[in-house]
């Protein structure tokens, strides 16, 4: 495992001690939410929401990173769908994931090696990779 060398941004943010059930504050002020369990009737996202949406972000970037090495212009419309499944097997719970990434008009070959890239550079892949099941999609 690789140290970081040089911290770029640190994000603190505190929960309380209902957890799932709690709510989740940035020490600056800019997250303030809710929290409920999946499944049930509660108002607040989900920490599996919150995944999802933190490593679509952070894949986009890393696509449009990889866009501009490879000299490759994007389309305005590129996204994605990210799927975060919590279950269960022998050893407890467990998470499992699916990225389906949406690059119109980019041929097929060019936006294998632009995801390729995005999957090696993106910190979240980073995290995700011999821990969870990943299956990544372009459709």
């Amino acid at each position: 495992m690789k140290s970081i060398e040089k911290v770029l941004y640190t994000a603190v943010v505190e929960t309380s001690a209902g957890g799932r059930d709690g709510v989740a504050r940035s020490t600056d002020g800019r997250l303030d939410i809710a929290l409920s369990s999946p499944g049930t009737s509660g108002t607040g996202t989900n920490p599996e929401q919150l995944l999802a949406a933190g490593w679509s972000a952070c894949f986009l970037s890393a696509i449009r990173l990889a866009s501009q090495a490879m000299k490759v212009e994007l389309p305005a419309d590129i996204g994605m769908t990210t799927n975060i499944d919590l279950g269960t097997n022998d050893d407890g719970y467990q998470l499992q994931a699916q990225l389906q990434v949406r690059l119109p008009g980019v041929p097929r070959e060019v936006a294998q090696q632009m995801v390729d890239i995005a999957h090696a550079s993106c910190p979240y892949s980073k995290l995700s990779r011999g821990n969870i099941d990943v299956t990544i999609t372009i459709v």
